[in-house]
């Protein structure tokens, strides 16, 4: 199980599930009532944060190991990874100053063990992620399931409701130690 000092919550789904459009639409309901939220996103791709042509980006391709790029109004650490190897959520979380936040929200790692929200649209015709994750504490979806799961039901379209769910149990660290897997 995936250890953190603070609250910790995935949303898994398929791609095309529309993950990150529930987070957008979840964190200003959670930062409104004085939530503070970091949160982790897993890419299967290549990604520049920087762009060519910049300092931070020439002093980096020349051989920085990390470049820290700081301003007045934020800062951005950029490394790259010395081989090419998937990210691990536990090592992810330690780049997090938890002692600032209120809660993590992970996007992916969906086959890590920690407590997920699962979004489901049975119009895509893909299978439920909870038969096989007992990590998942939820199922977000837009339409009735193929099966019964005994898992709370949110409304994929209410973000509100989202909030309502994340804001009581999970805060509430109810589960802090779900699955176990």
């Amino acid at each position: 199980m995936i250890k953190a000092e603070i609250p910790l919550l995935g949303f898994a789904a398929f791609s095309g599930t529309g993950k990150t459009t529930l987070l957008t639409r979840l964190i200003p309901i959670l930062r409104a009532r004085g939530v503070r939220i970091g949160v982790i996103k897993h890419s299967h791709h290549r990604f520049e944060v920087d762009a060519p042509g910049k300092d931070s980006y020439e002093l980096r391709k020349a051989g920085a190991a990390q470049m820290l790029l700081t301003s007045k109004y934020r800062w951005a650490l950029m490394a790259d990874r010395d081989e090419a190897r998937e990210p691990e959520l536990q090592d992810e979380l330690g780049r997090l100053d938890q002692a600032h936040l209120d809660l993590i929200l992970v996007e992916g790692f969906r086959h890590e063990a920690f407590p997920k929200i699962e979004l489901h649209r049975p119009s895509l015709g893909r299978p439920l992620l909870c038969l096989e994750d007992p990590n998942i504490i939820a199922i977000a979806t837009d339409a009735q399931l193929p099966a019964h799961t005994g898992l709370p039901l949110l409304d994929i379209n209410d973000a509100q409701a989202v909030a309502r769910f994340v804001l009581e149990p999970v805060l509430a660290g109810r589960f802090s130690g779900v699955g176990q897997k």
